[in-house]
């Protein structure tokens, strides 16, 4: 159960760089200037395709608790902490979907623009509490590790999961963080 919500983020962060992938492929086969005449607002598109890798992200987070049950993992704060699971997922998922498109949109090509999601992911990734407690860190490791936003997601689901009381001021804390 501990591990279950730094898997969480790590599956919302493939997710939601397959979405940039999905780019180059678009451009590839020609379908992405093809939406770009059509007669619809640019911020359409683009938030179509962010809330494409956002669903992609909800429904393998569904897959992994549904999984997890199996192994005896159960949601201690209950049916509104799922829910607040769900919103959590979805504000990192947004941001990353939305960074992820943004940077599809710069690089050339899909070789560079992996290069570069795992230049952003796995520090991301490594550097947050999903693998191990803060209470064991020092110095600059610990600073590194919570000006990190992922860490605050992680921690909030950890909660959600593990702890029947919800953690309101460490969500607000995500959403904020995310919402600037």
């Amino acid at each position: 159960a501990f591990i279950l919500p730094g898997l969480i983020v790590l599956v919302s962060f493939s997710s939601c760089s397959s979405g940039g992938i999905m780019n180059y492929l678009r451009k590839t086969d020609g379908s992405f200037y093809r939406v770009l005449i059509a007669p619809i607002q640019r911020s359409s598109i683009v938030l179509g395709q962010i809330l494409e890798a956002i669903l992609c992200s909800l429904l393998e987070t569904g897959i992994m608790i549904a999984a997890s049950l199996f192994f005896s993992v159960r949601i201690a704060s209950g049916p509104a902490g799922m829910l607040l699971i769900v919103l959590l997922v979805f504000v990192s998922a947004f941001f990353m979907a939305g960074l992820a498109y943004a940077i599809s949109l710069t690089l050339p090509n899909e070789v560079v623009y992996e290069t570069a999601m795992n230049a952003l992911v796995l520090p991301a990734f490594f550097l947050s509490t999903a693998l191990f407690p803060a209470d064991s860190m020092s110095g600059i490791l610990a600073v590194l590790v919570n000006l990190n936003p992922f860490t605050h997601v992680v921690n909030a689901l950890r909660q959600l999961i593990l702890e029947p009381v919800t953690p309101h001021r460490t969500i607000i804390l995500v959403v904020l963080l995310f919402a600037i």
